[in-house]
């Protein structure tokens, strides 16, 4: 046997070893995406992407290797991903609104391959995860313009669903009109009532009248069904395409950074993870002096950094409330866990709603 046929042996066994072990791969990557169907989680994880590589490429003694050794990985992961993808393809998430609403837009963005399914409100889409007919739902917590979305809140506060990670999306109003319209002809404007809040500015400088419709979406259709060139629909770039309406005027919004924060809820909580640094917590507490404060004091002397903390009627008692909080730290950390121990020496009840690793902008 020659120098090249040895050469190509040892190739030969070197492939049959990595076959096999790519199908152990592989088989690894079907559970990863089912426990992604489960949580609620998309398949993209950069940060998780450059540990993989990072840790991986240290395992290459040879260094004139090592940079063709990391687009290896890169490569084999890609191919992970893409099964992913087609695993997930049947994934269902629920979101309130109908199609080209900001809601349906997030959906797509944060779950590309899942069927986003669309519910009459928000009520519908949280209940459709509850009752199984959805894996997830997308819904929207607070917008930077007009503040919390205190529907969802109670619905998180009253059901049994968890957060499973937070998404921010920029929410940008359009001027949208059937084509052929110009904009000196539009005297009336339709959409949601947020929408038109955030849009009042230039509403009121064009003298336009108001008409409130149930979603920025809906109002598109509306305009795109009536044909007319006096009456123009608030909403997105995306909903124009969707409905075949122009894009009259961009960006009228009176916020250049309106954005809005969508959470995933999930039948399963996340499992406990070393990077998650961010959690939502729900509690009451008693009905004692100073109880509200004092849990205040417990979260803050574990070194969470409190970013948010919110009240809401409990619609039980008069007078009586729950609490929304969203702190910074792993709530899961032993120090977490100290934490939740101490709250209950103040609080009637503690929910931890979800955990996650970052917001992360879409």
């Amino acid at each position: 046997m020659n120098e090249l046929e040895k050469s190509r042996q040892m190739i030969n066994e070197a492939d049959r070893e990595m076959a096999k072990l790519f199908e152990l791969r592989m088989d690894a990557v079907k559970l990863v995406a089912e426990y992604k169907r489960q949580h609620g989680v998309p398949v993209e994880d950069l940060v998780r992407e450059e540990e993989i590589i990072k840790r991986n490429s240290s395992y290459i003694s040879n260094d004139d290797y090592r940079s063709y050794y990391i687009n290896f990985l890169r490569s084999t992961i890609e191919t992970s991903k893409k099964m992913q993808h087609k695993l997930l393809d049947g994934m269902r998430v629920a979101y309130s609104g109908v199609e080209g609403a900001f809601a349906n837009i997030a959906t797509e963005k944060i779950f590309p391959d899942a069927k986003a399914i669309p519910k009459a409100n928000f009520k519908e889409a949280y209940n459709s995860v509850v009752n199984g007919e959805c894996d997830c739902a997308v819904l929207p917590i607070e917008n930077s313009f007009n503040g919390d979305v205190g529907a969802v809140l109670d619905l998180a506060f009253f059901g049994s669903l968890y957060i499973t990670g937070v998404y921010e999306a920029e929410v940008v109003q359009n001027l949208l009109a059937v084509k052929g319209t110009t904009l000196d002809e539009v005297k009336t404007v339709i959409s949601h009532p947020q929408a038109l809040a955030q849009c009042a500015t230039y509403i009121e400088k064009h003298g336009f009248e108001k008409i409130e419709a149930v979603n920025t979406a809906v109002a598109a259709m509306q305009v795109a069904e009536m044909g007319r060139h006096d009456v123009a629909a608030i909403g997105s770039a995306e909903a124009a395409e969707k409905f075949g309406l122009k894009k009259l005027d961009g960006h009228i919004n009176d916020s250049s950074n309106n954005t809005t924060r969508f959470a995933v809820f999930s039948r399963v909580p996340r499992e406990p993870n070393v990077r998650d640094q961010h959690f939502v917590l729900l509690f009451t507490v008693k009905n004692a002096a100073g109880s509200l404060g004092k849990a205040i004091s417990v979260i803050g002397s574990h070194g969470v950094n409190l970013k948010a903390l919110k009240s809401r009627p409990t619609k039980e008692l008069i007078w009586d409330y729950y609490f929304y909080a969203e702190g910074e730290g792993n709530i899961y950390s032993d120090e977490g866990k100290a934490m939740i121990s101490e709250l209950g020496e103040c609080c009637n009840s503690i929910k931890i709603l979800g955990n996650y690793e970052k917001e992360v902008r879409i």
